[in-house]
């Protein structure tokens, strides 16, 4: 039987499990699912309820970073993950690591500030802007966020800076971060995006 991923369209972290396996060219069933009504089969192979969950026969893939990297070991015509400096790989682990465990909880904030009352939005997406100008200062750089081709970081982050970008698009276009503004465009114009995007 195909693999099984558990999906939502619009989560980010499903969103960059979907490319890496779209991208490593997986053969894998697709199963949208409904936040508001969770399928029992997922629950019951992963009970934490969240999304992406990657179903492999007998083991089950969690998180979706971990679903990027089975993705990737199976074929990465790219390179996404071939960096053999090893300060560029501390980097790109860093950098996806403040983006889930710090960023995340800004853009969370941000975009949901009425169910945080103790501070306004401006405030959460003051703090949020911390993330986007390191990125920025780094696409000052080159193209990409980390050496000089498309890596497992940009396709981490992307969705992450999408999501972001949406809550105030006005702002966005006019804030002061035209590399990181170019780089999203780039990545929201790409084939492996809009495929994994389709309705």
């Amino acid at each position: 039987m195909k693999p099984v991923l558990y999906s939502f369209r619009r989560c980010p972290y499903a969103m960059r499990a979907r490319m890496a396996l779209r991208y490593a060219g997986c053969d894998v069933h697709i199963e949208e699912v409904s936040l508001k009504a969770k399928p029992p089969d997922m629950l019951e192979r992963s009970p934490k309820g969240t999304v992406p969950v990657l179903i492999l026969g007998d083991s089950v893939l969690e998180q979706s970073l971990d679903i990027m990297h089975w993705a990737l070991a199976q074929n990465d015509p790219d390179d996404w993950l071939k960096i053999t400096d090893g300060d560029a790989r501390r980097q790109i682990q860093a950098l996806i690591e403040e983006n889930d465990h710090v960023f995340k909880t800004h853009l969370d904030r941000y975009k949901y500030f009425v169910r945080h009352p103790a501070h306004s939005q401006v405030h959460y997406r003051q703090q949020a802007e911390a993330f986007l100008k390191k990125l920025e200062d780094r696409l000052q750089q080159g193209d990409f966020l980390v050496g000089g081709h498309l890596t497992l970081v940009d396709t981490a982050l992307a969705p992450f800076i999408r999501q972001f970008s949406a809550v105030e698009p006005e702002w966005f276009a006019d804030s002061p971060y035209p590399k990181l503004r170019g780089w999203l465009q780039q990545f929201m114009e790409s084939v492996l995006f809009k495929a994994v995007m389709a309705k």
